[in-house]
């Protein structure tokens, strides 16, 4: 990658979930463990810049197709807003891949549209942030931890947001209200209290009608393991709640999820190592094959690592355009650091 050696060796601290290597003096990053105060509860609008991405491996730029994706193009975003940054959620509220929700490690929610040229990514439109809120209205990092607000997931108008370091989940109505709405926690079952501090919570998707599991909050862990050191799911919820285990393999963890119209529920994952970084792979695994007490596998669909232009990846969502093709978002989170990017990246998934 076309990029200063510095920022590659903090991405190999800063990846994979490892948080407390994000901590580190070169990351800079105290926000992690003492958030940003929000001056208010409403949102306000802010102003994030975009430069293109113009080519994923700038070693070759001739090359378009990653394993089953093809590169559309991407962002690098900045902004003079404090809070900007630290991008762990990201759900499109549209069909057309325009208007976007996310959410900061920070409880901050931000929406906005994403403008294009053709099929390329150009601007963020209309940004605006707003603090998440507990039930009584109150900036929910006023209570200790109630802060790494890690996983983002959509029913309509009902948003379900995963807490990573305290292991539990709330759920917003934004009809009438948006990002100003009032969360509830949710009951989760016993086990997901459980799960190991920082790398519990890391990645919702709610199953919608006409697919298996329909009605179910399927929640993820980063990096809880069962007795055979698979990765921890759980169906919360639905037809058939219960726990599940993804098949761990190449030592890496899950960053967040996404469910294809297809079936296919989509696992972006991370990996870190001293000797090559980080690493990123998407995995499919079918819907269908999910269920309480299985043990699931599926194929990598893409990979990438330093010699192409990633962060902390820590999204994914996806689309269907008006000519059928499927694009996959996905945002990386740079822990507000000034040694890492947030970016924006899309691509077709071709096969």
């Amino acid at each position: 990658m076309s990029k200063p050696s510095s920022r590659r060796s903090f991405l190999g601290h800063a990846a994979a979930g490892f948080s407390t290597l994000a901590l580190s003096r070169l990351a800079q990053a105290q926000a992690t463990t003492e958030p940003i105060e929000h001056a208010g509860a409403a949102p306000v609008r802010i102003e994030v810049n975009a430069r293109p991405i113009p080519n994923f491996e700038p070693r070759d730029r001739t090359r378009t197709r990653f394993g089953s994706l093809e590169y559309r193009g991407g962002l690098v975003l900045t902004s003079p807003y404090r809070r900007f940054g630290g991008l762990s959620g990201f759900r499109f509220l549209d069909t057309r891949g325009e208007r976007f929700l996310a959410i900061s490690d920070q409880a901050t929610w931000f929406t906005g549209a994403i403008r294009y040229s053709g099929r390329s990514m150009v601007a963020l439109d209309d940004v605006e942030a707003a603090p998440v809120l507990n039930a009584e209205g109150r900036p929910i990092t006023e209570k200790r931890l109630w802060y790494d607000t890690e996983s983002l997931a959509r029913d309509g108008d009902l948003v379900y947001v995963g807490l990573e370091r305290v292991n539990q989940i709330m759920r917003f109505n934004f009809a009438g209200g948006g990002t100003r709405a009032r969360g509830e926690v949710l009951a989760v079952p016993p086990a997901v209290r459980k799960l190991p501090y920082n790398k519990g919570l890391e990645a919702l998707v709610f199953v919608p009608k006409g697919q298996p599991l329909a009605g179910t909050l399927i929640a993820l862990s980063e990096g809880g393991f069962d007795a055979n050191g698979n990765l921890i799911g759980f169906l919360i919820g639905g037809p058939t709640p219960g726990q599940f285990s993804i098949r761990r393999t190449d030592q890496q963890f899950i960053s967040d999820a996404v469910l294809l119209p297809s079936g296919d529920l989509l696992i972006l994952e991370r990996k870190f190592s001293w000797f090559t970084g980080v690493d990123i792979r998407i995995r499919a695994i079918p819907l269908k094959s999910i269920a309480p007490g299985a043990v699931v596998d599926g194929p990598a669909l893409f990979k990438a690592d330093l010699g192409q232009e990633i962060d902390n990846m820590e999204g994914i969502d996806a689309h269907v355009t008006a000519d059928g093709e499927t694009v996959l978002t996905l945002v990386s989170d740079d822990n507000f650091s000034l040694l890492q990017r947030t970016l924006l990246l899309q691509f077709t998934l071709v096969e």
